[in-house]
C-alpha cells in the first residue's frame, strides 16, 4: 500500500482507506483463484468440458475477490480526497515515509494501533449517529433533503418514521444510498423518476438497496427507450411495481401531500422530449412548507405549465428545473418567487450548469440560491418566515 499509493493518487486524486483490509481479505482467494485459471487455460486445448469445469471453479474465488472490492468501495469513508498529479503523489510518499519513522518510535505501539483502527473503522463505516453528532446534519426536524449525487438529480422528502417519499435517483447509486442512510430513511413508500435520463435514473439500485420500496412512479414518455427498460428490469428484479404519474392526481403519505401538475392530460410540448415530459409536484410538507419540484423542463414547457395552472403562486421552495440550466422562463419564475432556490449540479460539470444567468434572476426575484456543487447535501427546516437551509458542505 505504501508503495501503489501515491501511484495511484497521481492518476485518481484519492487516497483509499479500505484497501489494506479489502487486499488482507481479498488475498485469500488469490491463490486458488490463480491456479484454477491457469489450470483451466492449460487444460482447454485438451479438453474443453473439464476446462469450462475449472474456469467455473475459479468463477467462486473470482467472484469473492469481486465482492470483496465491490463492497470496501461501497463504504461512505472507502476513500480521501487528495491533490492528484505527481506533486500529490510525492507528498503521499513523504508522509507515508514520515508515519512509518514515527511508528518504529512510538511507545505502547499495540494499544495506541488498536484505538487507530477502530478510529478507522469509525471513519469508513460512518454510523449514522456519529456522523449527525459530528456533522449536525441533518438538522432535526427536517422536511425535505436534495442530495448531492452529482451531475443529476436526488431529493427526499420527510414522511416521518424513518420513511421519506423520493424524488429521482440521481447518476450514481452509491451516492444515493449513502445520502439516503444519512438522511435515517429506510422506508420508500413511492419513488418517482420524473423522466428517464440517466442522471436521474441510474442510481436506482442505491434506492432500492436495503429498503422497503413500496411503488416506482413514472413518467408515460418512455425515453430513452434504454433507460426506461433498465427502470423496468431493476425493479422487476426488486419485486416493486412500476405505475405512471396520472395528471392532476393527489397523493399522501404521513404529513405529506403532493399534486401531479405536469404533463398535463393534453401532453403538453413534445419539442423538449424526455425532459419536457418530466413529472412535476407541487408538494405541501410538514408545518405547511410548499415546494414545486420541475424536473428538467425546457422554458416552453414551463410556460405551459403556468398557462395550464394560473393559480401558481409564491412557494417556500423551488428545485430549479434541469439543474440551473440557462433554459428558464422567467414568467414562472416570477409567478412562484422562491424564498429558497436549491440547484443540483455535478462540480465542475461540462455544461456549466448552473448558469450565472438563471443565478442572476433567481437571486434578484429574492430568493437564497443554493447548490450541491458547492455546499453539498442541503436539507431544509420550518416553512414561511422560518424556513431554513442546511448546507451538509461538498467536503463532507
Amino acid at each position: 500500500q505504501a508503495v501503489c499509493a501515491p501511484v495511484v493518487v497521481v492518476f485518481a486524486a484519492r487516497v483509499s482507506l479500505v484497501a489494506i483490509p479489502a487486499n488482507l481479505l481479498a488475498e485469500l482467494a488469490v491463490a486458488p483463484a490463480t491456479v484454477l485459471g491457469f489450470a483451466a487455460l492449460a487444460v482447454a486445448p485438451l479438453w474443453t468440458w473439464a476446462a469450462g469445469c475449472l474456469a467455473w471453479l475459479a468463477g467462486w474465488p473470482a467472484g469473492w475477490i469481486a465482492r470483496v472490492a465491490r463492497t470496501g468501495a461501497g463504504l461512505p469513508g472507502a476513500e480521501l480526497a487528495w491533490p492528484g498529479g505527481w506533486w500529490g503523489g510525492l507528498a503521499l510518499a513523504a508522509l507515508t515515509v514520515l508515519l512509518v519513522l514515527g511508528a518504529r518510535r512510538l511507545p505502547y505501539r499495540a494499544p495506541v494501533g488498536a484505538l487507530l483502527a477502530v478510529v478507522l473503522l469509525l471513519v469508513v463505516t460512518r454510523p449514522v449517529p456519529l456522523t449527525r453528532w459530528v456533522t449536525g446534519w441533518p438538522p432535526p426536524g427536517w422536511s425535505y433533503a436534495m442530495c448531492s449525487v452529482g451531475q443529476g438529480d436526488a431529493m427526499v422528502l420527510a414522511a416521518g418514521g424513518g420513511a421519506g417519499v423520493v424524488v429521482d435517483a440521481g447518476p450514481d447509486s452509491a451516492a444515493v444510498d449513502r445520502c439516503l442512510r444519512e438522511l435515517g430513511v429506510e422506508r420508500v413508500p413511492l419513488l418517482l423518476l420524473t423522466h428517464f435520463h440517466a442522471d436521474h435514473v441510474a442510481g436506482l439500485a442505491g434506492v432500492l438497496k436495503g429498503r422497503e420500496v413500496g411503488v416506482i412512479q413514472t413518467t408515460g414518455l418512455e425515453e430513452p427507450p434504454a433507460q426506461a427498460a433498465f427502470v423496468r428490469r431493476t425493479a422487476a428484479f426488486a419485486g416493486v411495481p412500476v405505475v405512471r404519474a396520472e395528471p392532476g392526481e393527489r397523493r399522501r403519505a404521513g404529513s405529506l401531500e403532493w399534486r401531479v401538475l405536469w404533463p398535463t392530460a393534453e401532453g403538453g410540448d413534445p419539442s423538449g422530449g424526455p425532459n419536457d415530459a418530466s413529472v412535476t409536484l407541487l408538494v405541501r410538507a410538514a408545518g405547511g412548507l410548499t415546494l414545486l419540484l420541475l424536473g428538467d423542463l425546457e422554458p416552453s414547457a414551463q410556460r405551459e405549465l403556468l398557462r395550464a395552472h394560473p393559480e401558481l403562486g409564491p412557494v417556500d421552495v423551488l428545485k430549479v428545473a434541469h439543474h440551473g440550466s440557462a433554459y428558464q422562463d422567467p414568467g414562472l419564475l416570477r409567478a412562484v418567487r422562491p424564498r429558497l432556490a436549491l440547484v443540483s449540479a455535478g462540480p465542475d460539470n461540462p455544461y456549466g450548469h448552473p448558469s450565472p444567468r438563471t443565478l442572476e434572476t433567481l437571486r434578484g426575484g429574492g430568493a437564497r440560491v443554493l447548490r450541491t456543487d458547492r455546499d453539498g447535501s442541503v436539507a431544509v427546516v420550518g416553512s414561511g418566515a422560518g424556513l431554513v437551509a442546511v448546507p451538509r458542505g461538498r467536503a463532507l
